[in-house]
């Protein structure tokens, strides 16, 4: 049977026990920056399957180093590479300034959190990708500067200034209620 050429090509046993000792322990986080990049779970399903059939590949050129940073860019690339194939781009700099208002364990406290869980996963939604990838990988996966440098192939600098804004635009939408919002709580 001839060899299709973007099969994933057979690691040895060492190489494939190496692959599941240092890359198959980040799938979660993998995962969840596709979701966040992408906005929508069975989309963020396909493409880390998609970059773990790539990390798989090409694994025999990784040698060492840190195999999260190494596979969390391999996602952030497969990400963007099906956002070019799959939709319209998203305006870098645009951003709704007009978003959502901050709101024991008891039901009631049980839903407040909920709430809040909800209010912040739109927030996070409304920020540019770029500001919403580093506040991801930063706050949520626990990357170094200098790893989300790697992953994003921006330079620590800048990606401390982006993690400043995105801040900045994060407490805006959440200190900021939408008119529905608003007009519910009158």
């Amino acid at each position: 049977m001839p060899e299709v050429p973007d099969a994933p090509q057979a690691l040895n046993p060492q190489e494939t026990e190496r692959f599941n000792q240092l890359v198959l322990p980040h799938l979660d986080s993998a995962f969840n920056l596709a979701r966040w990049l992408l906005r929508n779970r069975t989309d963020a399903q396909d493409v880390t399957q998609e970059a773990m059939l790539r990390a798989y590949r090409f694994f025999g050129g990784f040698h060492g180093g840190d195999a999260r940073a190494w596979l969390l860019q391999i996602v952030r690339n497969t990400c963007f590479s099906w956002m070019e194939k799959n939709r319209r781009p998203e305006p870098e700099a645009e951003f709704n300034e007009e978003v959502h208002l901050p709101n024991s364990i008891t039901p009631e406290a049980l839903a407040i959190a909920s709430n809040n869980r909800d209010r912040l996963a739109r927030a996070l939604e409304t920020l540019p990708p770029r500001f919403r990838e580093v506040l991801v990988l930063r706050e949520l996966e626990g990357c170094s500067y200098k790893e989300i440098s790697a992953i994003t192939s921006i330079p620590i600098g800048t990606v401390m200034s982006a993690l400043s804004r995105a801040r900045q635009q994060l407490q805006v939408a959440l200190t900021n209620p939408t008119r529905e919002e608003a007009a519910r709580e009158l």
